[in-house]
């Protein structure tokens, strides 16, 4: 073993344990674009030593680098600044899960990255988790919060993915009480670098007062199935700029607004305060598979897109299961580490 990572090893002062795994589960196994794409399946840390870290200080230096390395994160963590993560990193909270407080994480320039059974809540300087320029990414069995009653600009995402980002999974999350969830290509400037890129899947994950961006995209491919709405009041899956979307077994509840959308204005409810009447934008695409659940929800499809089958396998729960499933496995605590 090189002279660097044994000092790695003994700065964390880590226990190397009987290895919990790299991040993935016989229960809850990877699916979707993070899984099955051109470059191989995300894998994280899988192969490297296993580590535990309980302190700010342990938590950066474990992430730095692109060797391998599964990290264990005990506690909460009150990060002075947004936590850059390295390439080949398993992010696991233990137990029934750790708290990521102050400052969000930042995933950029990068490939082989998951992050599972995190809380991160009131991030105030951007977003809980932003994806940038990076391939392969899991984010799975998170919860992200905040307080909705602050308004639009409060605070900005939970879970962003933008410059050119691509081949990732999004699955079994609870987001809740927050304004603007996940944004999917942020800036129309950057259509040449974003388009043909931003192939993600959403599955399984629980909305629950939530204002907007369930998820909103741009020049991508999303394929966005069995998910629960509840409550979500403005504007949830939103394809703009081009974006193709596959929307199939979905459920709608509560006191939710438009369930989906094509057409190319960004509503003022998105950001009133920045955008009084609005962002006007170029119309999207979506396709229908599998039966959706719309509830008291509208729709709105000006165009119909070419992605109509998503290239991988997957398993689809019946309609009528939707909702008690995704209650009883999104969020913390569901998976073991």
């Amino acid at each position: 073993m090189r002279f660097d990572i044994l000092f790695v090893l003994q700065s964390l002062a880590i226990a190397t344990l009987a290895r919990p795994g790299w991040g993935s589960s016989e229960k809850y196994p990877l699916v979707g674009f993070g899984k099955d794409n051109p470059i191989g399946e995300t894998t994280g840390g899988k192969g490297g030593c296993t580590v535990t870290v309980s302190t700010v200080a342990q938590l950066e230096e474990a992430v730095q680098g692109t060797e391998p390395r599964i990290i264990r994160l005990k506690g909460s963590f009150d990060l002075p600044k947004r936590l850059a993560v390295g390439s080949n990193k398993s992010l696991l909270g233990v137990g029934k899960g750790a708290k990521i407080n102050k400052s969000g994480i930042t995933i950029a320039h990068g490939t082989n990255v998951i992050v599972r059974n995190l809380h991160i809540s009131h991030i105030l300087d951007d977003d809980c988790i932003t994806i940038s320029n990076t391939t392969r990414v899991w984010i799975d069995h998170n919860e992200f919060s905040s307080d909705i009653s602050m308004g639009p600009d409060e605070y900005d995402g939970q879970v962003d993915i933008i410059r050119a980002s691509d081949w990732i999974t999004v699955s079994h999350n609870y987001f809740h009480d927050h304004w603007k969830s996940s944004l999917v290509g942020n800036e129309d400037s950057f259509r040449d670098i974003d388009f043909g890129h931003l192939h993600i899947t959403y599955h399984h994950n629980y909305w629950r007062n939530e204002g907007t961006r369930g998820p909103a995209g741009r020049f991508g491919h999303q394929h966005v199935f069995n998910n629960l709405y509840e409550d979500f009041l403005y504007q949830a899956i939103h394809s703009r700029s081009d974006n193709q979307v596959l929307v199939e077994g979905n459920v709608f509840r509560g006191n939710s607004g438009e369930a989906l959308s094509t057409y190319g204005l960004v509503i003022p409810e998105d950001s009133p305060n920045t955008s009084p009447d609005g962002d006007w934008e170029i119309d999207g695409f979506a396709n229908l598979g599998a039966r959706n659940d719309w509830g008291p929800a509208t729709i709105n499809i000006t165009q119909v897109g070419t992605f109509t089958k998503a290239p991988y396998k997957y398993k689809l729960t019946p309609l009528r299961n939707v909702e008690k499933e995704v209650k009883k496995h999104a969020g913390l605590g569901k998976i073991s580490v």
